[in-house]
């Protein structure tokens, strides 16, 4: 139970880190001229913070008691993420951060289901083509008339009632699961070399229809969805899970051509696609219009300099959407590089940790599951900051756990919950099996006890 302490002091230390950060919030905006209809929304969101805490801590609980050998790291860090994200949201949107917190909850039930659901990953894998369809049907909703929505541009939302859920984030979820099951069935055949190209020794052509497959319905769904950031996770899932299962670096070279063929193709064919690369390459070509948001992401970090301009004293709301997909840019201004450096470092501590979680699985399965599911949130976060300092091409994912939004939420705490459930299967199977072996040479030792006493005996 030594894990579930460092959990729970860490917890503890985030939830410090949050409500300092919304006190700090609540110092700068209370010294400004503010209505009593202001004042009145702040202290409902205050309260809403204390019920984010309470339900972190209550998950907590759930975890000491359904997943106890579970790694210590990963509930904090989420809970880090999450709660700096929500001080932040609360910040540039009061009314959003009320949604936000309604979210955290739903998020969090989802956690707590999972974690008593699914005791077991490894009876996810026989199931793998069952999951691949219904993570393509996931991904098609948006497509369906009178059901799919189109929001900024890109067709990936499903509207019901007055909600709007982005299917194809958990699409990802679902099929990084078939991938896992599909890659240990097939993972001999994957690595067998009978072709020569040059110096490389290559598997034969038709094991390469996985990945075809994979840009395929990338591409798909970049054309049909005017999506480019769920595109690149898509395609990435696929090749980082394959060279997992196969170590052969011939399945990422070819991923890297693919995806360059497609990213041509798509420039040529697709008008938003040129506009996208356009406004990468040269944002200021047109500061006022099309690169309006990426200009202004950039002298936000400009403004916040080394240490920031401190929270609540910059002025972020002038990027567009900065409480989605530029919220990285709204710690850059008002917690300079140091803040954007720790929520980085942040990011890199889970990666880590669930790749960690991945090494000790007693499986194939939750082996590939664990890295697949660690290396989709580290990609998205690493495309999301990316596009933001113009590394890449700006793409609408969002920094998971950090932006407002309710689907991307949801889906991160089911991962989440994926992670602490192999993390733990994987601590009780190697006591397990340490037993088992302390009670082979405790059975050994009595024997060989025994047989010395009847030779004394016979002597």
């Amino acid at each position: 139970m030594k894990s579930r302490t460092v959990e729970l002091g860490l917890l503890v230390l985030a939830s410090i880190i949050t409500c300092v950060g919304y006190g700090l919030v609540l110092l700068s905006t209370s010294s400004e001229n503010t209505s009593d209809i202001d004042t009145e929304l702040q202290v409902q969101v205050g309260l809403f913070l204390v019920f984010v805490v309470a339900l972190l801590m209550a998950a907590h609980v759930v975890v000491r008691i359904l997943a106890p050998l579970a790694d210590g790291l990963l509930l904090p860090l989420a809970a880090l993420l999450n709660g700096v994200g929500y001080v932040m949201i609360s910040r540039l949107d009061e009314s959003r951060a009320a949604k936000q917190s309604a979210w955290i909850f739903i998020g969090l039930v989802a956690f707590a289901i999972v974690l008593v659901v699914l005791r077991d990953p490894r009876k996810l894998e026989p199931f793998k083509y069952t999951l691949a369809l219904l993570g393509v049907l996931l991904l098609l909703l948006p497509l369906v008339p009178k059901l799919g929505a189109t929001v900024n541009g890109a067709q990936i939302w499903i509207r019901i009632g007055s909600f709007t859920i982005q299917p194809g984030e958990f699409a990802k979820v679902v099929l990084a699961c078939f991938l896992a099951g599909y890659l240990v069935d097939k993972r001999e055949l994957l690595t067998l070399t009978n072709r020569k190209f040059g110096p490389l020794s290559v598997p034969d052509v038709k094991h390469f229809g996985p990945l075809l497959l994979a840009w395929g319905v990338a591409l798909m769904v970049m054309v049909a969805q005017r999506d480019l950031g769920s595109s690149l996770l898509f395609f990435t899932l696929f090749v980082v899970m394959i060279y997992l299962a196969t170590s052969r670096a011939v399945y990422v070279f070819t991923g890297l051509f693919l995806f360059m063929l497609g990213a041509v193709v798509a420039w040529r064919l697709f008008g938003h696609v040129q506009d996208r690369v356009d406004i990468w390459i040269d944002p200021f070509a047109d500061p006022k219009g099309a690169g309006f948001q990426i200009v202004e992401s950039a002298f936000a970090f400009a403004d916040g300099g080394l240490t920031g301009t401190g929270l609540g004293q910059g002025v972020p709301r002038r990027i567009p959407e900065v409480e989605t997909d530029m919220i990285f840019a709204a710690f850059g201004e008002e917690l300079g590089l140091l803040g954007a450096t720790a929520i980085l470092v942040t990011f890199l501590f889970f990666v880590g940790t669930g790749f960690r979680v991945a090494l000790n699985a007693r499986s194939p399965f939750e082996t590939l599951l664990a890295a697949g599911l660690t290396a989709l949130l580290g990609f998205q976060a690493f495309i999301i900051m990316g596009g933001i300092l113009r590394i890449l091409p700006l793409t609408g994912v969002t920094l998971p756990f950090v932006s407002y939004g309710g689907s991307s939420l949801i889906a991160n705490y089911v991962i989440l919950a994926i992670l602490v459930r192999i993390s733990h299967n994987s601590v009780e199977q190697a006591a397990e099996e340490l037993n088992e072996i302390s009670d082979r040479s405790n059975e050994i030792s009595v024997s060989a006890q025994t047989r010395a006493k009847w030779k004394a005996v016979s002597a």
